[in-house]
């Protein structure tokens, strides 16, 4: 999980990311969220993996691929997670 201060709400730089990855399945991912909380004040990524491992060496590739701040669309929202944080499931349902 990452949050984000919410800014000026602009998704142009996740969006450029999110391109740049393509429409191919990415292995281990079971599924990805992200949103704006607006109670808590943040933009939210939440994904949930068949491992860490999976997880780890998808953000491996994004790092690959991730331009310099300066090559974004909006370079002055490219700041780093106000938090980020990872943990093991108990379960999970899948409706």
């Amino acid at each position: 999980m990452q949050e984000y201060e919410i800014g000026d709400r602009s998704t142009d730089n996740y969006d450029f990311m999110k391109e740049k990855l393509g429409d191919r399945p990415i292995e281990g991912l079971i599924v990805h969220t992200a949103g704006f909380d607006d109670e808590n004040g943040v933009f939210r990524i939440l994904d949930v993996w068949e491992s860490r491992d999976h997880a780890d060496r998808f953000m491996e590739r994004v790092m690959a691929i991730a331009p310099g701040p300066e090559a974004l669309p909006r370079p002055e929202t490219a700041v780093p997670p106000t938090r980020e944080t990872h943990y093991e499931l108990h379960d999970v349902a899948k409706g």
